[in-house]
């Protein structure tokens, strides 16, 4: 019996590693990690290994809520649609995902710059969509703290449904590219959106075509109550952390029944659990290193 494949996706949150101070270790990089080179060889190793995405997590702002955070904390980070269009460019299989923020964004900004994506990258690209939980991101656009939570996902409900309906302004066949004519594009297969709702007005249409994978990934890491409903209504896959079998097993079955309320089968629903590996000859040896990761921690 064929065995439903094992989704493998390279995580970059800290460029130079995911323990919080790998950038201090003597072998990380420094400077490189705003080039895009570094990355470029990253993801192309990643491909040769048959890693099916690469996700690039972001927020926009920086963690100095606590005292030493700027000094100390890996904050200066590119920003990652721009730079997963350039490595479109010279990747050809391997799956684009990124952050964009429901809450700090604009549906028509984000619809365009995934669709724009998806078309650079012949298909390949995925929205993570976040609500924002950090009251750093909130006071750098207009807010002295952060959205409420049961609101943000309400917000982010109704986002989502426009940068679709956006995505769908444009039919598969409308653009004609008709020089005898002179139809660039067939009306009858665009459309204006003009959506009004709670938190939106927008009207349509995109200024993108329709994407080549028609609604690019929908991805998914919030582990709320509400987050998790907000994952099993409108997602394609879902990040999760867990630090056992049996309670990844748990949270698949709450996940399983969460998307039979939403009519929804669980084979639609892929959950991609965080690890972070140290890679050793031996489990001595890795626990050796993971050990002096911990001391690289500031007091």
């Amino acid at each position: 019996m064929a065995r439903d494949h094992l989704i493998l996706s390279a995580f970059f949150f800290n460029p130079q590693g995911d323990h919080r101070m790998s950038w201090r270790h003597p072998r990380a990089p420094g400077r490189e990690v705003l080039g895009f080179d570094y990355y470029r060889k990253l993801v192309q190793a990643a491909e040769r290994a048959r890693i099916d995405t690469i996700f690039v997590a972001d927020h926009v702002s920086i963690w100095d809520s606590v005292k030493s955070g700027v000094a100390h904390y890996a904050n200066a980070r590119l920003e990652p649609l721009t730079l997963l269009s350039a490595l479109a460019g010279v990747t050809r299989h391997i799956g684009l995902i990124t952050t964009a923020s429901s809450s700090y964004s604009e549906p028509y900004n984000v619809a365009r710059l995934f669709a724009s994506l998806d078309h650079i990258s012949g298909g390949r690209a995925s929205w993570n969509v976040v609500t924002s939980a950090m009251d750093e991101e909130a006071r750098n656009f207009g807010r002295d703290g952060n959205i409420e939570h049961a609101s943000r996902y309400q917000r982010a409900a109704e986002f989502l449904d426009i940068v679709k309906g956006l995505w769908d302004s444009w039919e598969d066949e409308a653009l004609l590219f008709d020089k005898d004519t002179g139809y660039f594009a067939d009306p009858d297969k665009v459309h204006v959106l003009d959506h009004r709702g709670a938190h939106f007005k927008v009207r349509g249409p995109l200024n993108v075509s329709r994407p080549p994978q028609g609604h690019p990934l929908i991805v998914q890491a919030g582990s709320s109550e509400d987050g998790k409903n907000f994952a099993t209504a409108h997602a394609d896959a879902h990040f999760a952390i867990f630090s056992t079998r049996e309670d990844g097993i748990r949270y698949r079955q709450d996940i399983n029944d969460r998307l039979a309320r939403h009519g929804r089968r669980p084979e639609s629903f892929k959950i991609l659990p965080g690890i972070l590996p140290i890679v050793a000859a031996s489990e001595a040896e890795a626990r050796d290193r993971q050990d002096y990761l911990q001391t690289l921690l500031p007091d």
